[in-house]
Order: C-alpha cells, then sequence, then structure tokens
C-alpha cells in the first residue's frame, strides 16, 4: 500500500498488524520476503505486531485479508471507534467477499498468489482514496 500511495501522491498514515500474537517482533516468513523482493521492496525492515485498541482511534481504515480476521476487527473493536472495517477483496470490483489466501502452509508459490491479490487490493484502495465518489470504488 505504501508503493500505491507514493505512486499517487498521497500521504496515508500506513501499518501492518495482525490480531494473533503469534509472530510479535519476528520478520515475515523468508517466503515473503523473497516473494517481495522479486517485486522490488524490501521487507526484512518489517517486523510483526498486533493489533491494538489504540488502532482503532489511530485509523480510519482496518482492512482484514479474510472473514476470521474481519470477526476478529469487529470483536476488538472499541464501541466508540469510527474506524471502518472491512476485506481488502472489497475494494476490487468482482471480488467482494473474498479472502485472502493464507499461504503460510503451502508452498513458495502461494505467496505469489498472495501477492497479486494484495496488490490488487491496494491499487483499488488507492484509487478509492483518490475519487470515493467513483461508481467502480464505492461500498
Amino acid at each position: 500500500m505504501r508503493r500505491e500511495a507514493e505512486k499517487r501522491g498521497l500521504t496515508l498514515d500506513i501499518d501492518s498488524a495482525g490480531t494473533g500474537d503469534w509472530h510479535i517482533g519476528d520478520l515475515p516468513d523468508p517466503r515473503a520476503r523473497s516473494t517481495a523482493k522479486r517485486h522490488g521492496l524490501n521487507a526484512s525492515i518489517l517486523r510483526a505486531r498486533q493489533v491494538t485498541k489504540t488502532d482503532f482511534d489511530r485509523f480510519t481504515h482496518i482492512i482484514a485479508l479474510d472473514r476470521s480476521h474481519l470477526k476478529a476487527l469487529n470483536r476488538m473493536k472499541p464501541s466508540h471507534s469510527t474506524a471502518n472495517v472491512f476485506m481488502l477483496m472489497d475494494a476490487v470490483p468482482g471480488r467482494e467477499g473474498n479472502d485472502v489466501i493464507d499461504p503460510y502452509y503451502g508452498t513458495a508459490e502461494g505467496f505469489e498468489t498472495t501477492w497479486h491479490d494484495v496488490e490488487a487490493g491496494c491499487k483499488a484502495l488507492a484509487t478509492r482514496v483518490l475519487d470515493p465518489l467513483s461508481p467502480s470504488t464505492k461500498g
């Protein structure tokens, strides 16, 4: 998302966090780092963190990659929060309601598939930020 925002001249506060605490402080999976590197990004500077209640005040949008994350995020969301919680693929016309597949237990090729899904979602979100009234980006 950072690359999409930069390409379009958008200044956005962007971060990534998990719903669980399993990997806090860890580097991304080596296969994820390798995939990112092939696409010109350095994921080795990233460290895992867990979503916190303050994220729902800090961010206007909290984006889940699958339905289980969406459910967890909605349970965590404080009642006073106005953050918009939704799934990434909901931003992609024709992909609404689809999960981004978690490639962790699969092969390295799964990380490429996930990369393309996330990239499509980020492009659609960046378009939505630039033109929130466009019929193709409502939702």
